[in-house]
């Protein structure tokens, strides 16, 4: 909304016409009031809004109208001066008077809030002061008309000086004129209100409308990223494996005999072709694992023979680093439903990281646990009737350079590090982490960081276990 939007709007509330006297004013309060008026001065009160709906009535009919009524010529002639009291304007004046053949008079008054007419105000039937016999014209209304009982009837209307009718109408419009300005008041207020959350609506609905394209673009972006890098990979893994191929024969002597330098030379070549070759197979099952595509062969698993294979794989790393590496698996260990060889890659990342970052004379320790929760949401007291689900716990931990609390969110970000200066210690390209939080999420387990004081870093690996078995796990160590 403009800056002068909220003074247009007053402005159109004002003046437009729009704004109506049954806007403002509340029908029973204003019923409320035409009654108290015609409980004190016993003259009729009526309040029609501008285009002529009865807003307020505080008239019974006088015993003279009912008795006229009975007579077909009575009936007709009562029904025009009604209908001629409703359709009459006040005039430029605002207060003009309306005759009744009855003698009687109507006050039509006009309702006027900031300049404009909003209604009319409507006092009568009432007799003058000086009227004492019915007037010719009443009984020339229908012949059946007997005066006498007309005459009778005549002293029950109300009769009032017309000083008097002008002190109760200037009376009445005076309370009129607070019930309306604390209505507009209310009704602007209101409005105004309305229109500041149409227009907030509005505002928040294009820029929802912004957030989706915004959204729908970043989609289509990161799945043209994956494509990318599904293709790139693919294209780059084929040459890569001719390379470290060739560069393996070339060191076993199948092409001749290498000198020493030739030999350190062709190693570095294989080395770095093996490194690149990781990093691509990362690509790959990052963006595999991005856009759904890649297969598990889920079926029952042992963690025991996944987590021993992933020791001795990597001990000989670890013995050239001067990094201790220890296996400590807990008796009784269940069996889980996944993909082993997914399961390895997740440790074989784990733990190579742990040793990675822990210096000489540090120590790696891979360390399951069976845990048993209630089922989650159980009412407290039902805790012994609830069922319970265990899930296996893999810590991996180490006593390396550790991991800053406000990084621990971030870590397993595709290709975040915590140190990303081109004069980082440690190498790597940031995908491992990420792949192996996806890995274990398409396993239904979660992973988590926590400290491992008094240095190190504790990785967390929980995966819900299918059956409980019993066996004895002995400590191994690297």
């Amino acid at each position: 909304m403009t800056a002068d939007a909220p003074n247009v709007l007053i402005e159109d509330v004002l003046l437009d016409g729009r704004i109506r006297l049954e806007d403002l004013v509340d029908r029973d309060g204003l019923d409320e009031l035409c009654r108290s008026f015609h409980a004190l001065f016993g003259i009729p009160v009526r309040i029609y809004s501008s285009d002529g709906a009865l807003l307020a009535d505080a008239a019974g009919e006088q015993e003279l109208c009912a008795y006229v009524n009975t007579t077909p010529g009575g009936r007709k002639a009562c029904a025009a001066v009604v209908g001629a009291v409703r359709a009459h304007e006040p005039g430029e004046t605002g207060d003009v008077v309306h005759p009744c053949f009855t003698g009687a008079n109507y006050r039509i008054l006009a309702i006027e809030y900031d300049g404009r007419r909003v209604g009319r105000l409507i006092v009568g039937p009432f007799l003058p002061n000086n009227l004492t016999e019915a007037p010719p014209s009443l009984f020339a209304i229908d012949p059946a008309i007997v005066p006498e009982e007309a005459q009778a009837l005549l002293p029950k209307m109300p009769r009032a000086k017309a000083e008097t009718v002008t002190r109760i109408s200037g009376h009445l419009k005076a309370v009129l004129d607070l019930i309306l300005f604390s209505g507009h008041k209310a009704h602007v207020t209101s409005t105004m209100h309305l229109a500041s959350v149409r227009e907030s609506y509005r505002q928040l609905e294009e820029k929802t409308g912004r957030l989706q394209e915004a959204f729908d673009r970043l989609k289509e972006l990161d799945r043209l990223k994956s494509n990318f890098l599904a293709t790139v990979s693919h294209e780059l893994r084929t040459p890569l494996t001719s390379i470290i191929g060739y560069s393996e024969m070339l060191v076993e002597g199948l092409a001749g005999e290498l000198r020493p330098e030739q030999q350190e030379f062709v190693k570095t070549i294989h080395e770095k072709g093996e490194q690149l070759l990781s990093l691509i197979m990362g690509l790959l099952d990052l963006s595999k694992l991005e856009s759904g595509t890649m297969r598990m062969a889920m079926r029952t698993a042992r963690m025991e023979a996944v987590l021993r294979e992933v020791v001795s794989t990597l001990t000989p790393t670890a013995r050239k680093k001067g990094v201790r590496l220890e296996l400590d698996l807990e008796a009784g260990m269940g069996e889980l439903r996944g993909d082993p060889e997914r399961l390895r890659q997740v440790f074989l990342n784990l733990v190579e990281n742990a040793i990675k970052f822990t210096p000489t004379a540090g120590s790696v320790t891979l360390r399951t646990r069976m845990v048993a929760d209630a089922g989650e949401g159980e009412e407290e007291g039902l805790s012994l009737l609830a069922p319970t689900r265990s899930h296996l716990e893999v810590r991996v931990e180490d006593t390396g350079i550790g991991i800053p609390p406000r990084e621990r969110a971030k870590v397993f970000d595709p290709f975040y590090q915590v140190d990303s200066s081109s004069t980082r210690e440690y190498g790597g390209t940031g995908l491992g982490l990420s792949i192996v939080k996806r890995l274990v999420e398409a396993h239904s387990g979660d992973i988590r960081i926590e400290d491992n004081p008094p240095r190190g870093t504790t990785f967390i690996v929980s995966l819900p276990q299918v059956a409980p078995t019993v066996s004895e796990a002995p400590r191994v160590t690297g």
